[in-house]
């Protein structure tokens, strides 16, 4: 279950809209670029709801702290479905029961020629069609 303090501030939630910390390792060979993607397949919105794209992360990079959107270093932060560049954090319809967050970190061949308004469906579709691997953390959130 994430912590409220991830959650998003808007929407009628009243998070803090902090992203998480998340770290990942043993990338495949041939990695020069990693994304980190959070997606909630249980939105009710016919296609699931990007709450984080961040893409463009040199290979060589194995972690970003807590708080990190809006602060990165390298990397790009993508326009998500809440329509800002940035993370934006759960928060379900209330009582629309638990959601799912899918935190992906894709290894990827080469940096994703984007912008950042790039549509997240697109950015999805060009990390599914281009990735030599990737690993998910699921985490739950539930609005009362």
């Amino acid at each position: 279950m994430m912590d409220k303090a991830l959650s998003f501030n808007g929407f009628g939630c009243k998070g803090e809209n902090r992203s998480p910390s998340l770290s990942w390792q043993d990338l495949p060979a041939g990695t020069k670029s990693v994304a980190i993607t959070a997606y909630d397949p249980d939105a009710p919105s016919g296609s699931g709801w990007w709450h984080w794209l961040v893409v463009n992360l040199p290979a060589n990079q194995s972690a970003l702290a807590s708080n990190a959107s809006g602060k990165l270093k390298q990397g790009l932060e993508l326009r998500t479905d809440f329509g800002s560049q940035g993370y934006g954090g759960p928060c379900p319809p209330a009582e629309h029961g638990m959601h799912r967050y899918q935190f992906t970190a894709w290894a990827l061949p080469q940096d994703l020629e984007v912008k950042a308004d790039t549509p997240p469906a697109m950015v999805g579709y060009m990390l599914n069609a281009m990735a030599l691997g990737k690993a998910t953390l699921t985490a739950t959130f539930v609005t009362p």
